[in-house]
């Protein structure tokens, strides 16, 4: 709905004289067309945080000291939920109020956004960092752990050696080698599975929104994508659907054939974070220091560069709408990698000198 329209929708107090809380109710009720993830963070923020702090206040009358005044609480006092909200929670929050109080300046009930130009810290967004023999070594010690980590070739290498039984072994293989999202994992059907030509197609992704699970496009444009496979992962899927099939020739009556490629033991499609604890239980049996399951994808961007994979590729694989993000989020250098190029960049100084006669050398 537009600015406009919104300003014409006057009759149930979204006027000139409404409350903030009135408002962003209004303006949530415009936002059916977002991805339903997206609408829930919204309704979330304005439910537990935005209408309990300022919602009686009138829209008009709202101050940028007001804004203030809320992201200093909020980045201080627990949530109703009693946990400490981070800094990238309390971010995201300004931002939805943002947003609501733009389209209040559009439906010209506002002169000038008040939360804009709020007082915020961004926090930087945490780096994935490998697990080395250093890391490891302490985090045995002392329990420490990395925000964001990512396991060796070889560490990966063992969990899925110590997994190769578990019934949803193929959903561990492609999140950690072709990195799929948790949500595209769960939406992916046999429809969306060409093994003959190798390819997954990813058109929809399973995800939770107001207490239940929808199906929904993929988080943006890029993410809708074709995935190419290797001939392991092709066999890993055949033989994951072999498997689907005889659990189902068990189950008879019981089984609901949903058609999805990852399903509970009668047939049902995933729910999102179905997984979520099994494979943190996974992890601690396999003896690898700890990481969470969205991890494996961040793992599987770094292990496709060590592979001297180009970041376009790695880019569409994991389907970012920019490069950049690829590059400065999804992707931690290997030791190995690190060193390798730290030889071959003295190499060619080492090769130079000795071009010219000049060989060095302490």
């Amino acid at each position: 709905m537009t600015g406009r329209a919104l300003a014409a929708a006057d009759h149930d107090g979204a006027g000139a004289g409404c409350t903030l809380g009135q408002w962003l109710g209004r303006w949530l009720a415009t936002k059916d067309a977002l991805r339903p993830s997206t609408r829930q963070g919204y309704a979330t923020h304005i439910r537990l945080y935005l209408i309990p702090q300022l919602g009686r206040i009138l829209l008009h009358q709202l101050t940028s000291r007001d804004v203030n005044g809320l992201l200093a609480a909020l980045a201080s006092r627990p949530s109703p939920t009693g946990r400490q909200l981070s800094p990238a929670t309390v971010v995201r929050i300004h931002a939805t109020l943002r947003t609501a109080l733009n389209a209040a300046v559009r439906a010209r009930l506002i002169p000038v956004n008040p939360a804009n130009g709020a007082e915020l810290s961004h926090p930087r967004r945490p780096h994935p960092v490998v697990w080395t023999a250093g890391r490891t070594a302490r985090w045995q010690q002392t329990g420490e752990r990395p925000a964001v980590a990512v396991w060796t070739e070889q560490q990966l290498a063992a969990f899925l050696t110590g997994v190769a039984q578990d019934r949803l072994y193929a959903y561990w293989w492609l999140a950690a080698l072709r990195g799929l999202r948790r949500g595209e994992l769960a939406g992916l059907r046999w429809t969306d599975a060409d093994l003959q030509a190798a390819e997954l197609t990813v058109t929809q992704q399973r995800v939770h929104a107001d207490g239940h699970v929808v199906i929904g496009p993929p988080k943006c444009t890029a993410s809708c994508r074709v995935v190419a496979l290797d001939a392991e992962t092709v066999r890993v899927l055949t033989r994951h659907r072999e498997r689907q099939k005889e659990l189902s020739a068990r189950a008879a009556t019981r089984w609901q054939d949903s058609g999805y490629v990852f399903t509970t033991a009668d047939g049902e499609p995933l729910r999102p974070d179905y997984l979520t604890g099994p494979f943190r239980r996974l992890v601690t049996t396999s003896g690898q220091p700890p990481i969470r399951l969205h991890d494996l994808r961040h793992g599987a961007a770094t292990l496709a560069l060590a592979a001297r994979t180009d970041l376009k590729v790695v880019q569409a694989m994991l389907g970012h709408a920019s490069i950049v993000l690829t590059a400065d989020t999804y992707v931690s250098v290997l030791p190995e990698v690190a060193h390798q190029a730290a030889r071959e960049t003295a190499r060619l100084v080492l090769n130079a000198a000795s071009a010219l006669g000049r060989p060095l050398g302490g």
